[in-house]
């Protein structure tokens, strides 16, 4: 006999689940990174700890938790170690509004696995990115040092500006849809045909729509991230390792788990925005010949390979491009990026006053 899940049992073991998975992707995106950096500069990376340098994530992260915890003399205490608190603990809940996957059913209830599906999602994944920068703010500023505190203002400025230009290409797909609701936005692009007459079940994905929306996003989820060839706020040249010059330990682990989930975060939205999220090829006929089950497991695989590949183009850009001047930074946003999306946004309402039915 199978005995009904709740609701409330689920949505702890989705809570836990999803723990979990950011923790180990962004544990395994350092590994990741030095592969790819590895692969690109013709050397091995990792190799020493397990099999392919596998285990070499706990290894650093045994590391860092044994080390001995260092404050600065001068140093604000209480905010020096709110600071990376608050980095971690905003980049874990921003995935609390993504959906990972359609639907599945057990024990004869089904469940969507998304921890919490609320009206307005995209709204609450802007507000959760803004409140991030405080913990770069406040890290730096704590810290008493000159770098960090110089690391910290570029942090904040450069997320601010950023946020903008993030905001208007979202609006375009807001319009779209009609919905700030990311379960709906992405349930829309399984269904209909691509421009109206192509069919393509699980396909009819907003990138075919909005390729410059898409475009602006994803340079504004570089900079967002301080990725290459944005991370003028941690750049080592410059500023030693900017905002988190002075942390060490566990302090600066979550600094740096924060930055990768964050990464993780990021791609999981461009996929649910504009690669159809949880959809794949087939999806519809999937659902009605094999079972609701089966068309769940391979919608959350699909996902995770969309995230996952859009991970690697992250690491693939930062071992490419050369970093910006903190001047030519602030030009692409505000002179081209925040215009475009403006245009962009002019268009996309402009057709769906015209032509839309």
């Amino acid at each position: 006999m199978i005995v009904p899940m709740d609701l409330l049992t689920f949505k702890i073991i989705l809570v836990l689940a999803l723990f979990a998975l950011s923790m180990g992707v962004a544990a395994y995106s350092t590994w990741g990174e030095r592969k790819v950096a590895a692969a690109l500069q013709d050397r091995i990376g990792p190799n020493r700890a397990g099999p392919f340098g596998i285990l070499q994530p706990l290894a650093d992260g045994g590391k860092l938790f044994f080390k001995e915890g260092f404050v600065p003399q001068n140093a604000d205490k209480f905010l020096f170690y709110l600071g990376p608190g608050i980095t971690m603990f905003v980049s874990l809940i921003t995935g609390a509004v993504i959906p990972w996957g359609k639907t599945l059913n057990i024990g004869g209830t089904s469940f969507d696995i998304q921890v919490a599906n609320i009206d307005i999602g995209v709204l609450y994944l802007i507000g959760m990115v803004s409140i991030g920068v405080y913990g770069m703010m406040i890290g730096g500023w704590a810290s008493n040092n000159k770098y960090s505190l110089i690391g910290a203002i570029r942090a904040s400025s450069q997320m601010i500006s950023y946020e903008l230009a993030m905001g208007l290409s979202l609006l375009s797909i807001i319009l779209m849809s009609g919905s700030l609701d990311l379960h709906f936005i992405t349930s829309a692009q399984g269904t209909g045909k691509i421009w109206g007459f192509i069919p393509a079940d699980g396909m009819n994905w907003n990138i075919f729509y909005q390729p410059l929306a898409f475009i602006i996003f994803f340079v504004a989820a570089l900079a967002e991230t301080n990725r290459h060839p944005f991370d003028l706020p941690e750049c080592e040249s410059e500023l030693v390792n900017g905002y988190m010059t002075e942390y060490s330990s566990m302090n600066f682990g979550q600094y740096m788990f924060g930055e990768y989930v964050n990464m993780f975060i990021s791609n999981a939205l461009i996929a649910t925005l504009f690669f159809g999220g949880f959809n794949y090829p087939g999806i519809n006929w999937v659902s009605e010949n094999w079972g609701e089950n089966v068309a769940g497991i391979l919608s959350i695989v699909a996902m995770l390979s969309k995230v996952i590949l859009g991970i690697l183009v992250f690491m693939w850009i930062r071992w490419t491009i050369p970093r910006f001047r903190y001047d030519q930074l602030m030009h692409l946003g505000w002179k081209t990026l925040i215009p475009l999306a403006l245009v962009n946004l002019i268009i996309t309402a402009a057709v769906i006053v015209f032509f839309a039915q």
